[in-house]
C-alpha cells in the first residue's frame, strides 16, 4: 500500500509529468476567451443587460444579449438561454419533442444515449409522454466492440423516416471514447451525404469550451446542454441552452412555453448577471478543470488503475473516467472526493436509486450550486466495471486536493 507521504510524492512526479499537457490546455483556452470576449463586445454588453426582468419577461434587452454571446460563442444562427431549463435533459428533450413528429425516427449512432434519456425517448420504462408514447420510433447503431463509429451500420440504419440524428459528444457512463470535434465532422458530413434532410443534433454537455471549435462550427444543426456544466463557469445556479439553426432553435423554444409563444417571455429575476459572469468565466474554468483530469488520469494510472483518457489523449469533454474494479472502491473514491469538498464535506455518500437512472448511483457533489458538475463531483453507476467518473473543478488546486483525498481512501481498500 502507498502511504500518504509516498502519495504526497507521487503526486509531486505526476504535476512534473503533465506540465506540457497543461499547455496545451491554455492554449484552447486563450482561443476560446477570445471567443467569449469578441461575443460580448458584439452584443455591446452594458451594466443594464445584468439586471434581471420578472412576470413574463417581454422586452428583457439582457437575455437577448445572453442569446446573442451563446449563438456567436457556439456558432448558431439563435439560441435559447434559460434558466427554466432545469437540466441538460431538459434542454434535450426541449430539442427532441420540439422537432421529431410522429412518424418520425430518431437515431441514435453512438449506442444508447446517457441513461437519463432512455425513459424520455422510451427505451425503456413506460414514462407518459415519451417519444415512443407520441409515436416517434427509436433506433441505434451500436459502437463496434473496438468502440469505434460503425460507418456501414449506419449507412444501412439511414432512411427517409429518419428525422433527426443523435450524436453524444461526452461518453456518458460508458467505457468509451468521447468524440471529438474532428470525429464529429466527419461524422455529420457522411450522414448528411447519405440524409441529407435529417437534423443532426448534438448532445454537447460536458464537451463545451474544451477544443477550440463547437459542433455548429463543422455542420451540426443543433446543439444543446445545462448551464451549471461548462458554459456556466461554475457561477450560473441554474439553466440551460439550445444553439443551432434559427428555424429548430425557434421548435425547441414552442415546446419549452408554447407554440406562439416561443422565446418571447421568461423573466431572468435575479439570475442574469449570474449568466453573463459565467459563460464569460467558461473558458478558463473548463481549462482548470481539464488540468485537474489530465492530473488524476496520470496519478491513477501510475497507482494501477485502467483510466480513459489517458492523460496525454487529446480531451474533447471534461469527464476523467477510472475503472476501480469494485464496487467499494468506487464508493470509497467517491467518499473521499466529498469529505475534500467545501460544502458537506461531513456527508457520507450511498450508493441509492435516482430518477433516471437504471443501476443504483454513488455520487460524490459538494458543490455552491447543487449537482453542479463543473464544480467537481465524481459519481458512477454501480455495474461493471465500476468505474467512477469525475468532472468539473473551479481550479485544479482543488481537483488536485480532492483527488488525493479520493486516492487515499481508495487505497485503504486495496
Amino acid at each position: 500500500m502507498i502511504d500518504k507521504i509516498n502519495l504526497d510524492q507521487l503526486a509531486i512526479e505526476v504535476e512534473n509529468e503533465v506540465q506540457s499537457r497543461y499547455r496545451d490546455i491554455e492554449k484552447i483556452s486563450f482561443v476560446n476567451h477570445q471567443k467569449v470576449l469578441t461575443a460580448f463586445k458584439k452584443a455591446k454588453v452594458s451594466d443594464f443587460h445584468l439586471k434581471g426582468g420578472s412576470g413574463y419577461g417581454y422586452g428583457d434587452a439582457g437575455r437577448k444579449a445572453l442569446e446573442e454571446i451563446y449563438a456567436h460563442v457556439f456558432g448558431g444562427e439563435r439560441a435559447l438561454v434559460r434558466g427554466q431549463i432545469v437540466s441538460g435533459t431538459h434542454a434535450i428533450a426541449l430539442c427532441l419533442f420540439g422537432v421529431l413528429q410522429p412518424g418520425d425516427e430518431l437515431l441514435a449512432v453512438q449506442g444508447a444515449p446517457y441513461d437519463t434519456l432512455e425513459e424520455a425517448i422510451g427505451i425503456r420504462g413506460d414514462a407518459h409522454g415519451s417519444l415512443k408514447n407520441y409515436g416517434i420510433t427509436y433506433r441505434q447503431v451500436d459502437l463496434l466492440p473496438n468502440g469505434q463509429i460503425d460507418w456501414q451500420g449506419i449507412d444501412k440504419a439511414l432512411n427517409e423516416k429518419t428525422k433527426m440524428v443523435l450524436i453524444q459528444r461526452s461518453r456518458g457512463y460508458a467505457w468509451r471514447q468521447s468524440l471529438d470535434i474532428k470525429g464529429m465532422e466527419q461524422l455529420i458530413k457522411f450522414i448528411k451525404k447519405r440524409q441529407s434532410g435529417a437534423v443532426t443534433f448534438v448532445d454537447n454537455c460536458y464537451g463545451e469550451l474544451v477544443e477550440d471549435k463547437e459542433p455548429c462550427d463543422v455542420g451540426a444543426d443543433l446543439i444543446a446542454g445545462s448551464l451549471i456544466k461548462n458554459p456556466g463557469g461554475g457561477v450560473a445556479p441554474t439553466g440551460g441552452y439550445v444553439v443551432g439553426q434559427a428555424n429548430l432553435v425557434e421548435m425547441a423554444a414552442n415546446r419549452w412555453t408554447a407554440p406562439g409563444i416561443g422565446d418571447e417571455v421568461g423573466p431572468t429575476l435575479d439570475h442574469q448577471r449570474l449568466l453573463m459572469q459565467g459563460i464569460f468565466l467558461a473558458p478558463h474554468v473548463v481549462a482548470e478543470a481539464l488540468k485537474g483530469a489530465i492530473f488524476t488520469s496520470r496519478l491513477f494510472e501510475r497507482l494501477g488503475f485502467k483510466v480513459s483518457p489517458d492523460y496525454d489523449e487529446q480531451r474533447t469533454d471534461i469527464i476523467q473516467a477510472v475503472a476501480l474494479g469494485d464496487a467499494g472502491k468506487l464508493v470509497q473514491f467517491c467518499r473521499g472526493l466529498q469529505g475534500a469538498s467545501p460544502v458537506d464535506a461531513h456527508v457520507r455518500p450511498e450508493p441509492d436509486g435516482m430518477p433516471g437512472y437504471d443501476d443504483a448511483v454513488v455520487m460524490a457533489a459538494g458543490t455552491f450550486v447543487q449537482g453542479a458538475s463543473i464544480e467537481l463531483s465524481a459519481d458512477g453507476p454501480l455495474r461493471e466495471p465500476y468505474a467512477v467518473y469525475m468532472q468539473g473543478g473551479l481550479s485544479k488546486e482543488y481537483v488536485k486536493l480532492g483527488v488525493l483525498a479520493a486516492a487515499e481512501e481508495v487505497l485503504k481498500t486495496v
